[in-house]
């Protein structure tokens, strides 16, 4: 998983600011969702790191 997605949603937490990681959120899922229409092949590893990146977003959206 990047790094860079754990510290952004660290950053956002830090900054009490729920309504960028529900943007963050929305935004990670509408790109998961745009590459499973694609249909592309070897779309599977890239949505592991989709599906990965998410569940630390959401834990963080549940911190609040």
């Amino acid at each position: 998983m990047s790094e860079a997605i754990k510290s952004i949603v660290d950053g956002y937490v830090t900054l009490n600011d729920r309504v960028a990681i529900e943007e963050l959120r929305s935004h990670r899922q509408g790109l998961g969702r745009r590459l499973e229409v694609t249909g592309c092949i070897d779309a599977g590893p890239r949505m592991e790191v989709f599906d990965e990146e998410l569940r630390v977003i959401e834990m963080a959206s549940a911190s609040f």
